[in-house]
C-alpha cells in the first residue's frame, strides 16, 4: 500500500477496494498503514456494503467511530448510528459522541437505556455488562425493526476477545455483529486506519462506562455515578487524558498513564481539590498508574486459568 490509505466510497456498484484513495498518514505514527491492515479494512467494507443497512452502536470512541466511517462510506444514509443515553455514561462523552457522529456525517440517534432499573445490573456483580449489553442491543434490535435496518453492529476489535467481556455473550445472544473482529482488526489497527481516515478519535484514550469505576459487588446508583463523572470532570478540566477515578465508599482511587504520574504529583493540591469537590474524602494516587479493566485483576486471580477468560466463556 504505497505510502498509507485509507478509502473514500465509490459509486453504486463499483468495487469497494477500487475506491479506497489513501492520504498520508500524519508523521507522528510509528508506520504508516500496511498491506495487510488495509486488506482488512477492504474486506471489512465490502462486508458491511452487503449488508444492506446497519445500525452501529456507537458510543464515540475509536472502534466505533472507525466502524461507523466505514460504514458511512459503503452505505451512505443506510448506515445510522445510534447512542444508548442513560446516566452511566458522562454528559460530556455524550455530547462527544454526537459531535463525531456528525463530523462523519452519519444519522445519530439517542435511544434510552434503563439498566439502572435492573437490580441484576445494579447490584454490581461480574455479569454487570451482560445485563447492560443486553439492555442496549434489546432497544437497538427494537429501533432497527421499527426503521428496516438489517443489521445491528458493535465495535468489539480483535483484541476484545483475549479479556472477560460478558457484553459479547449479550451480542452474540442477541444477533449483533462485530465487523471489526471479523475482519481480524486489532487496536493499533483501528487507530492507524482511523488517523489515515482522518478521524479524530485515532488517538482517543478508552472509555469505559461509569459503572466501571465501581468493584464488583458495590452497588451502583445515581448518586455514586454523578459523583464519579463530577471527580473525572475536574480531571479533564486540569488537562489530564487516559485516566480513571475509581470509587472505593469515601476514596477515589486515581489511576493516571505512568507518563503523567509526575505531574499528578506536582498538581497533587489542584487534583485533590478538584475531586474532594466531588464529594470523596480522601484522593489516592495508584502507583501501578491507569491500566484497562483493573476491575478485572482481582477478578482473574481467583479464576482457574481458561475458567471467565477463555473465548465463548460466559
Amino acid at each position: 500500500m504505497p505510502g498509507g490509505s485509507v478509502g473514500r466510497p465509490g459509486k453504486m456498484g463499483e468495487s469497494v477496494s477500487d475506491a479506497i484513495v489513501m492520504e498520508p498518514l500524519p508523521a507522528v505514527l510509528a508506520a504508516p498503514v500496511g498491506d495487510e491492515t488495509r486488506a482488512k479494512y477492504d474486506a471489512m467494507r465490502e462486508s458491511l456494503a452487503g449488508m444492506g443497512s446497519v445500525l452501529v452502536a456507537f458510543s464515540g470512541g475509536a472502534d466505533s467511530a472507525l466502524l461507523l466511517k466505514a460504514a458511512f462510506d459503503a452505505l451512505g444514509a443506510r448506515a445510522v448510528a445510534a447512542t444508548g443515553l442513560s446516566q452511566t455514561y458522562a454528559a460530556e462523552e455524550m455530547a462527544e459522541a454526537k459531535a463525531i457522529a456528525a463530523e462523519i456525517g452519519a444519522e445519530h440517534l439517542m435511544v434510552s437505556t434503563m439498566e439502572l432499573t435492573d437490580p441484576r445490573y445494579a447490584n454490581n456483580s461480574h455479569q454487570r455488562c451482560f445485563f447492560c449489553k443486553s439492555e442496549l442491543y434489546n432497544r437497538l434490535n427494537a429501533v432497527a425493526q421499527e426503521r428496516g435496518i438489517a443489521v445491528v453492529l458493535d465495535g468489539a476489535n480483535a483484541d476484545d476477545r483475549d479479556d472477560f467481556r460478558p457484553g459479547a455473550r449479550a451480542a452474540r445472544e442477541l444477533g449483533v455483529r462485530s465487523p471489526l473482529q471479523e475482519a481480524n482488526l486489532r487496536k493499533d489497527e483501528v487507530r492507524a486506519l482511523s488517523a489515515a481516515l482522518g478521524l479524530r478519535t485515532w488517538d482517543k484514550p478508552a472509555m469505559a462506562c461509569l459503572s466501571s469505576r465501581f468493584a464488583y459487588g458495590d452497588p451502583i446508583t445515581v448518586e455514586k455515578l454523578a459523583k464519579v463523572a463530577a471527580a473525572e470532570r475536574a480531571m479533564r478540566a486540569l488537562g489530564f487524558r487516559g485516566f480513571r477515578v475509581r470509587h472505593h465508599g469515601a476514596v477515589a482511587r486515581l489511576e493516571v498513564p505512568p507518563a503523567a504520574m509526575a505531574e499528578a504529583v506536582a498538581r497533587s493540591a489542584e487534583i485533590v481539590a478538584g475531586i474532594k469537590a466531588a464529594g470523596y474524602g480522601y484522593v489516592a494516587l495508584d502507583l501501578e498508574g491507569y491500566r484497562s479493566g483493573s476491575s478485572n485483576e482481582v477478578l482473574h486471580a481467583r479464576l482457574q486459568p481458561g475458567g471467565l477468560r477463555g473465548q465463548g466463556a460466559v
